[in-house]
């Protein structure tokens, strides 16, 4: 035993929610511990059977008291980097128009574009970082966060130097994706073709070079972009050694589910008119399919998910807030997993392995995050509760009493 290198943290008389493996019992292992070194899990199990001499050799031991520990939370599909709000089209939506009348009316995408195109960047980088601490401070420790408001290169770079802002600031990992083609830019109404030869030649690259890019989405939809151009600026994110991702299926059967599998994306994501083909391809490639209820809440939507055709096909499940100002304005990943339990049947076990497992398999960071297991960075939350599955009963009505980042205690100060 490596008494020369003592843990610099263990945290005893615990409950762990490791979310390892795939049962539904959520990889629980009662009255626990786990310890940390360097930021790194170096220990995991029940408590009885500590390495005595490693456990009074470490710097700091830390009782829970009872409490949970879960993975620090993930999500893997936000918008957060955006300016302003759009009230004005929940009530419009409410008097019966749609989402495609409203985007077809110049509103939608394009008024956040307005907004964020008008936006200094230290302004946008304010907002986008308060809207991050809200989700660091109910247990997220990593959030992917999209550009897509920019729609050209000083704008897109904008955004995306506003996602990098929240890492800087805040104890959270960011995952920085480029979503340029997100609709079309007024300046290109009609010219499809053109603006993805635009992004591809141009604005995908130079962010790229700029290490401002950790992956690349796209939206393909009858209202957005065809196949045949995201798959043009699939292989422009291919040639820039990036992985992709995209929002497939989500108003109606585009074929997206199975263009993200043909180019080995990381996730499809909505996927409410997914196609059993498209499921099988998913199945074949590896790609996650992430679901996000807070849209299909928000636009009162009444197509599900196809669940039980997932499940069936063993394709791994995560779930996002996809919080953006027009069609999820949600900052709660408690609400969220209730969503998905009451709105599209997902196991409360199914749930937190969503928003913990598979969202980060969903990043492509699962060898790093998302399980409590040795080696991994020490990301996680402190909970008070009984079960782990109270996170998912309570509708905003439970919040961590601790968090850890990379064996760091956060701001919130110590458990109690």
């Amino acid at each position: 035993m490596d008494i020369q290198m003592p843990w610099d943290r263990v945290w005893t008389n615990c409950h762990l929610a490791t979310m390892a493996g795939d049962d539904h019992s959520y990889g629980a292992i009662r009255d626990a511990a786990v310890a940390v070194r360097a930021g790194r899990i170096a220990w995991v199990g029940e408590r009885a059977r500590l390495p005595q001499a490693q456990l009074e050799a470490a710097r700091e031991r830390i009782d829970l008291r009872g409490a949970w520990v879960t993975p620090g939370l993930i999500d893997p599909h936000t918008h957060l980097a955006f300016a302003g709000e759009r009230s004005n089209e929940f009530e419009q939506r409410l008097r019966g128009a749609s989402y495609e009348d409203i985007l077809r009316a110049g509103g939608g995408i394009l008024s956040t574009v307005r907004s964020v195109r008008a936006a200094t960047e230290a302004e946008l980088a304010q907002q986008t970082i308060a809207r991050a601490a809200r989700l660091a401070a109910l247990g997220v420790t990593t959030i992917e966060i999209k550009s897509g408001y920019g729609m050209n290169l000083e704008h897109e770079r904008k955004q995306l130097r506003a996602a990098r802002a929240v890492s800087e600031r805040l104890a959270v990992r960011v995952s920085k994706t480029f979503l340029g083609a997100h609709a079309l830019p007024p300046e290109c109404a009609m010219r499809a073709s053109d603006y993805i030869a635009y992004v591809t030649r141009d604005v995908l690259p130079a962010l790229a070079a700029e290490g401002l890019v950790d992956a690349v989405d796209a939206f393909c939809e009858t209202i957005a972009f065809s196949a045949d151009q995201v798959a043009a600026l699939f292989d422009a994110a291919a040639a820039c050694g990036l992985p992709v991702k995209l929002h497939a299926d989500q108003l109606s059967d585009g074929g997206g589910a199975e263009l993200a599998a043909r180019h080995h994306a990381l996730s499809a994501d909505h996927l409410e008119y997914a196609n059993q083909h498209g499921i099988e391809c998913m199945a074949k490639a590896g790609t996650v399919a992430v679901l996000l209820p807070g849209a299909f809440y928000f636009l009162r939507e009444t197509r599900l998910p196809p669940v039980h055709a997932l499940r069936a096909a063993a394709v791994r499940m995560a779930i996002g807030s996809d919080c953006n100002p027009g069609t999820a304005p949600l900052l709660s990943p408690t609400i969220t997993m209730n969503m998905a339990c009451v709105q599209f049947r997902l196991t409360p076990a199914e749930a937190l392995a969503g928003y913990t497992r598979e969202a980060a398999r969903a990043l492509g960071l699962l060898s790093e995050i998302g399980t409590i297991e040795p080696g991994k960075s020490a990301d996680f939350a402190v909970w008070r509760c009984s079960n782990p599955a109270e996170l998912t009963y309570w509708i905003d009505g439970i919040a961590p009493v601790g968090r850890v980042f990379r064996g760091e205690p956060d701001a919130q100060g110590p458990v109690s």
